[in-house]
Order: C-alpha cells, then sequence, then structure tokens
C-alpha cells in the first residue's frame, strides 16, 4: 500500500478505536491494538512494517519528550533510591532471566541474550497511557522508570548484538560502552538544552519558541546517536532541563500554543504506534513457519511470567536498600500490594520491537543470524501479552490493592493557589507606585484580587467539608443524606468570586450614572493591563519559588502555571501568538 492510503487508514482507525474505547470500556491503546491485529488479516496490509528506525526516530523521541516535560522533578529526586535500580539492575537481571529461560527453549545464548535486552524495559508510551489508574506517585515512580531505562537496555543489547555476530567482547569494552551510553546522554541532553535556552532567551516569536523546543528532542537523540551515547537518555535530559527552564525562555502565548499541540500530536503518534504494532504482530505471525508457531507460543508465554516473576521479586529484595536514609517505612501488607501493582503495571511496547526488528541479518562474516525471526516472534507475543493482559487487568489490581486516597495534590494546589494571591495583594501598593497606577485602577485589580482569594478559600473550604462530610456519613451509613453546608460553600464559590448574573450586567450597561469628565477608558484599560501584567509576573516568581524550595510539586506548578498564562493572553490578546 501507499503511504497515504496507510496514514488515511491509520487515522481511520485512530478514530474509530476513539469513539469505540468508552463504549466498551477499555483503554484506547488495546483496543487499538485489537484493530491492529485485525487489520492484519487484510493480505493487502501483511505487508506493512513498522522499521525500527521509524519508531526510534521519530516516535520514540518526540513521545519521550512530552513524558519529560511532564514528570515531577521532585518525585524523581524523593524516589531516587527506588528508580535507579529499578532502571538498572533490574533491567540486567530481567534480561539474563530471559535468557536463561531461551536457552531452555533451544535458543543460543548470543541469541537468547538480545531477547532478553529487547524486552527487558518496560515501555513508556505504554505506561503512559495504561498507567493513569495508579495513585500519583507510583505512577511518577514508574514513569521515571520507565523514562530512563531504556539506555540500560540498548547498551545490553550492543553487548549482545555484537558477541552474535562474531565482534570481541572485553571487560574494558563493557565498561566503555556503558560509560559513553550514560555519561555521553546525560551530557549531549544537557548540552542541546543549553544550546536551546541560550537561543530562546534572543527570540519572543511564538513560532520561533515553539520550532526551537520541537527540535531538542530530534537534535538531542541524533547528536547522541552519532558518539554513540544514548539517544533515549539525552532526550530525556533535555526534557526535564527544559521542563525546568521552560518559563524563563518562553512566552504565555507560546506556552498555550503548546500545551494545544503537543498533547494532540502526541496522542496521534501513540494511537498510530498501537495500531501499527498490532499489524507488526501479524506479519512476524506470517513469516513465521507453522512447524515453529507451538513452541514459540510456549517460550514466549514462559518469557512473559519470567518477566513477572523477577520484576516482584526485585522489589521485594530491593526494599533495605531503598529504605535507607529514607522517611517511616510502608506498612508491610500495603507495601506488598504496591509491589503487585507495579509488577501488572510495568507493560512492554514499541522501544522492545524496535530493538527486536534491529537484530541484524547476518554475522560480520555475511552468514545469516539464526534466531532473528525467533527473537521478533517472541517480544512480538510478550508486547500482545502484555498489552491485552495486564492493561486490562490493571484496574482491577489497583482496585484491590485498596490504596488509601491521596489529597496531597490538592492540598498543594490550593496551598499555591492562596500564597501566590495574598502575595500578589501584599505587594500591590508597590507594583501600582512603580508602574504610575491611578487608585482607581488599583483598588479595581484589589477587588479582583480579593475576589480571587477568597474563591480559593471557598474552594478549600468546600473540599475539607467535604472530606468531614465523607466520613461521617461512612460511620453514620447516611452517605446519600446530602449536606446544605457543603452545598452551599460549592454553591456561593462563584458569587465569591465576583460573577455577576444577567440582571446586575443589564444594570451596569444601561446605568445612567456615567462620568463624562472621568478619564479616558483607554487610558485606564492601559493602566490596569499594566498593572494585572505586573501582578501576574510577581504571582510567577512566588509560584516559582514554592517550587525551587519544595513546597509544591511541579505538576502542581504546571496547572497553575497554565491558568496564569490564559489570563496573561486575556489581558495582552490573542496578537501576541503571531
Amino acid at each position: 500500500m501507499e503511504g497515504l492510503e496507510i496514514t488515511v487508514l491509520l487515522g481511520l482507525t485512530i478514530l474509530v478505536g476513539t469513539m469505540l474505547a468508552p463504549r466498551v470500556r477499555l483503554a484506547l491503546p488495546l483496543v487499538l491494538v485489537v484493530f491492529g491485529l485485525l487489520l492484519g488479516f487484510v493480505p493487502a496490509l501483511r505487508e506493512v512494517q513498522l522499521p525500527p528506525e521509524t519508531v526510534l526516530l521519530l516516535f520514540l523521541p518526540v513521545m519521550l519528550y512530552w513524558e519529560s516535560l511532564t514528570t515531577s522533578l521532585r518525585s524523581i529526586r524523593r524516589d531516587f533510591r527506588y528508580i535507579l535500580p529499578m532502571s538498572t539492575l533490574l533491567v540486567v537481571a530481567s534480561a539474563f532471566a530471559v535468557a536463561g529461560v531461551a536457552v531452555l527453549f533451544g535458543l543460543p545464548w548470543e541469541i537468547a541474550l538480545i531477547l532478553g535486552a529487547a524486552v527487558a524495559p518496560p515501555d513508556a508510551t505504554a505506561v503512559a497511557a495504561l498507567g493513569r489508574l495508579l495513585p500519583r506517585r507510583s505512577f511518577m515512580k514508574l514513569k521515571a522508570e520507565s523514562l530512563t531505562n531504556d539506555g540500560t537496555a540498548l547498551v545490553l543489547y550492543a553487548i549482545a548484538v555484537s558477541l552474535a555476530v562474531g565482534g570481541q567482547v572485553t571487560p574494558l569494552m563493557i565498561t566503555w560502552t556503558v560509560l559513553v551510553s550514560y555519561i555521553g546522554g546525560i551530557a549531549v541532553g544537557g548540552a542541546v538544552a543549553a544550546a536551546a535556552w541560550l537561543l530562546l532567551r534572543r527570540v519572543r516569536t511564538t513560532i520561533t519558541i515553539n520550532v526551537t523546543m520541537l527540535l531538542v528532542p530530534f537534535a538531542a537523540f541524533m547528536l547522541a546517536e552519532m558518539i554513540h551515547a544514548s539517544g533515549v537518555l539525552a532526550v530525556v535530559v533535555a526534557g526535564l532541563i527544559s521542563a525546568y527552564l521552560s518559563s524563563q525562555v518562553t512566552t504565555a502565548a507560546s506556552r498555550r500554543q503548546a500545551e494545544a499541540a503537543w498533547p494532540f500530536g502526541v496522542f496521534l503518534l501513540n494511537g498510530a504506534l498501537f495500531a501499527l504494532i498490532g499489524l507488526e504482530v501479524q506479519w512476524v505471525m506470517h513469516q513465521t513457519s507453522i512447524q515453529t508457531v507451538g513452541w514459540l507460543t510456549l517460550a514466549t508465554v514462559a518469557v512473559w511470567v519470567t518477566l513477572l516473576v523477577v520484576r516482584f521479586l526485585f522489589q521485594l529484595l530491593a526494599v533495605p536498600f531503598q529504605r535507607i536514609g529514607g522517611g517511616a517505612a510502608m506498612p508491610r501488607g500495603l507495601r506488598t500490594r504496591a509491589q503487585i501493582v507495579s509488577t501488572v503495571a510495568g507493560m512492554r511496547g514499541a522501544i522492545s520491537l524496535a530493538i527486536a526488528l534491529s537484530v541484524p541479518l547476518t554475522t560480520a562474516d555475511g552468514v545469516p543470524l539464526d534466531g532473528r525471526d525467533d527473537i521478533v516472534f517472541v517480544t512480538a507475543g510478550v508486547i500482545v501479552l502484555s498489552l491485552l493482559v495486564q492493561g486490562p487487568l490493571l484496574p482491577a489490581v489497583v482496585r484491590w490493592a485498596g490504596f488509601p486516597v491521596d489529597h496531597g495534590e490538592d492540598e498543594e494546589y490550593e496551598l499555591a493557589e492562596r500564597a501566590i494571591s495574598g502575595a500578589a495583594m501584599a505587594s500591590l501598593d508597590t507594583l501600582a507606585a512603580e508602574h504610575g497606577i491611578s487608585d482607581e485602577v488599583r483598588d479595581r485589580v484589589r477587588r479582583e484580587g480579593y475576589e480571587m482569594l477568597e474563591l480559593a478559600n471557598a474552594r478549600s473550604m468546600a473540599r475539607e467539608r467535604a472530606l468531614i462530610d465523607a466520613e461521617v456519613g461512612a460511620m453514620e451509613d447516611l452517605l446519600d443524606a446530602p449536606d446544605p453546608l457543603a452545598d452551599g460553600a460549592v454553591t456561593d464559590a462563584p458569587r465569591a468570586a465576583g460573577l455577576l448574573d444577567g440582571t446586575t450586567l443589564q444594570m451596569v450597561a444601561t446605568s445612567a450614572d456615567v462620568d463624562l469628565a472621568q478619564r479616558s477608558p483607554l487610558v485606564r484599560h492601559e493602566e490596569f493591563s499594566r498593572l494585572k501584567l505586573a501582578v501576574l509576573e510577581h504571582e510567577r516568581e512566588v509560584l516559582l519559588g514554592l517550587r525551587r524550595s519544595g513546597t509544591v510539586d511541579d505538576l502542581v506548578v504546571r496547572r497553575i502555571s497554565a491558568h496564569l498564562d490564559l489570563e496573561q493572553v486575556r489581558v495582552q490578546g490573542l496578537e501576541q501568538f503571531d
């Protein structure tokens, strides 16, 4: 099929899957994988293959960069003792365990190790798409692990391929490969992010800013691969640095444009990728002889079970080390349930298939590499089992685990909202004097600020009241009885914010008490805009200070910054997007 026909077909598949997934109550990636499997029965579509360079060079940088931009740095620092061994030692342990199982099924050791490297790392895109049912902290830990473990898997893959094609592998070569991969990847990611920061300090055009940000993941990946470093790690590092520094070098208009474009683009790439995985599995099935399908299927199930067992046992054994220097230990029963949930949530995806498809066809002597088709078959099968078994099972496992409800993010959001509003009101007189604002405009901004502060307080009180009511209702078995106080708190919040109904608007519009001698409305509007922008800038400074001190999480800062950006765009006007 032609490229345009395939593009249209993938678009229609994503559209139908998006409409069908809520009706069948399945996650969209699962539906798209099934659609891909079904499309594979069409003879003309069986020839559609997923080139590994397409995943590594087109899909992966964009999706990893977006996931890095939306990852909490504070969570990574807090759970670093968990993330580091899970993204390195667990990958090595999983790869060698899978290799041992594959050898039992008749694969040569070198080929078995390539298979282990391919299926060892949980996939960041699969985790991001299917793991959002997890508690926030568990999701961030798993996401951070998935963003960084591909580097370890690719180092193992390079070593295993060298062994398989007859290359020389020495301890010095292994050490050098690991150092170049990790240190080189981190250095390239930091250098690309720094270059982008230096460039963006000199431009303020929305399109220029966002084109620069779009080039960052591709440049980081390309440069890292050129020096044989980890392109994955380079993209992740560049994304984390960009997320932390973006408020200094981007504008409100550019951030609003990016917030609309990036999620949509990543959604389309994700959807196309999962559909292509289903198609690829069908292609692999038809490339494999019927005689070997039986034992390869058994090998696939054995490898999949091995990955689950190794992940659970590794978490069990690593608990004492993760607690060194940490805070209070999690209760044993809850910790075990969390480990089971993490085991089920560790799903394989596109990066595993890309590694398997990247296996060379021949050795250094030009002899066909035996076992390559077996690697692709087992890897594709593990991905399908991972997505279609662990994916639907995850919601039930999360419900069984019974994690306590975590209101930490809501509390931090309310704290930050009240802190920045209070700080803005405290500095309003100073800001008005610095910008030469009249008392009339200053008082108008003060009224709006106090109304927003009252709204934030009302929301906080409403949430706390709702929690109290829920606890009291559970104890008294009266959950169906509404609390008029809580309802009133929520209902009155918009009025506290000063939202006017139609009657009030009509009174203002038809009022005859207009002082024609007052200053020009254009002057008042210009003063209001200057003071409002100064207040918003002060609120951002306070918000970023809360992030630097660790008082609020990066994701909370991102949410509040989005509201501040929208307000700034409203004040400045849409022309700022040009």
